[in-house]
């Protein structure tokens, strides 16, 4: 065991002293993951309770008085059958957090609460205890705290209002207390497995490359263009160290493919570097229609018997369209060369759009035109 601590120890300075010939590259902890060692979802049912008159109606939220009256059956408090209490201070709420992977009972965790009724805001409010379940219907977390709400909104008694952010919702920080741990495989098994953010062959390749180059021939070998297989000691003290100098070592990952992507409601558009177009042709131009409309007034003369004034409309209707500008792209053209081609005809976001989608059908451009 001394003698794998001291091996680890070596590798470590070792890695840590070709960190600055790879400055540029970055480290397997930012582009990958550790398989198995992941969040949790929790979820649970609530009340909020001291509202300042904003809270869920009676007659619009049964689910709320029906929590009220069982809630005070737990605490020895009896409710007769025919009398529902008023719960415009109270609100029925979803609450939910993310129990972070290792987390012990003990520690506490951030939790989110949104009104589930009609409770026009939770500003002032606090949760009582509720219990958080998994997926698996166990108990992991308990949370209880005042909210932190950043909505507000204002209400004048002709109606109007007005709302800044969302007042139905807010958040606990570390509102939560963690009572039961999440078992987790990565203390029993002898491998560990690296799944990369962003799937890609080459990236795999170079991560298993960069951690044989470093930690020994044959430790890594890549599964696929996501997976990267890690031969890991056995013992869990010295797995924390070995991971600890794996996280850190640079990779140079690959360049990302080629593509376009366009946000047709903002007029948005991205484009890789690495996109290039083919010989093409390609010719802008406007057409723009103008149409105004004037009153005249229509009145008989000085003279003239029984006439009426009339009001006539009248309408103008302009048609400009511009030249037609042409201009040619040469095979390998880079996207400065494309934007500053389309800029000197004097083309709008929209116009590129259009050319990007018309050079994608002419089969000219070597990219993928994504439309969100």
């Amino acid at each position: 065991m001394k003698d794998l601590k001291k091996i680890i120890t070596w590798i470590g300075c070792l890695a840590l002293a070709v960190l600055p010939a790879f400055a540029l590259a970055e480290r397997v902890k930012d582009i990958s993951q550790v398989q198995g060692v992941r969040g949790n979802q929790l979820v649970g049912y609530g009340l909020v309770v001291g509202l300042d008159s904003s809270g869920d109606q009676v007659t619009q939220t049964p689910f709320t008085v029906q929590s009220i009256k069982s809630m005070l059956a737990q605490l020895g408090v009896n409710v007769p059958p025919n009398i529902n209490p008023q719960t415009k201070n109270v609100a029925a709420v979803m609450v939910h957090a993310e129990l972070p992977p290792f987390a012990k009972p003990g520690q506490t965790i951030d939790v989110t609460v949104s009104s589930m009724g009609n409770a026009k805001s939770l500003r002032g409010g606090a949760l009582l205890m509720t219990p958080l379940k998994g997926i698996n219907g166990e108990i992991y977390a308990i949370a209880q705290g005042s909210l932190i709400v950043s909505g507000f909104g204002a209400e004048g008694a002709d109606g109007s209002s007005v709302t800044v952010n969302t007042p139905s919702a807010g958040r606990i920080p570390n509102g939560a207390t963690v009572e039961r741990s999440v078992p987790s495989p990565f203390d029993d098994e002898p491998r560990i497995t690296l799944n990369l953010n962003a799937p890609d062959f080459t990236t795999a390749q170079r991560l298993a490359a960069s951690i044989n180059n470093t930690l020994g021939e044959g430790i890594a070998s890549p599964v696929d263009a996501v997976s990267v297989d890690v031969r890991a000691p056995v013992s869990a003290a010295a797995k924390v160290e070995f991971l600890s100098i794996l996280e850190n070592l640079p990779v140079d990952p690959a360049a990302a493919s080629a593509k376009v992507v366009v946000n047709s409601r903002s007029g948005t558009i991205v484009i890789g570097s690495d996109v290039r177009i083919k010989e093409a042709a390609v010719a802008h131009g406007n057409l723009t229609v103008r149409i105004s409309e004037d009153l005249q007034v229509s009145q008989p003369g000085a003279f003239a018997g029984g006439g009426q004034t009339v009001v006539t409309p009248g309408s103008d209707v302009a048609i400009e369209e511009e030249d037609a500008r042409m201009f040619v792209l040469s095979p390998g053209v880079s996207l400065q060369e494309l934007v500053d081609a389309v800029n000197q005809v004097g083309a709008a976001p929209g116009d590129l759009i259009a050319v990007l989608e018309a050079l994608q059908q002419a089969g000219a451009m070597s990219a993928q035109l994504i439309v969100i």
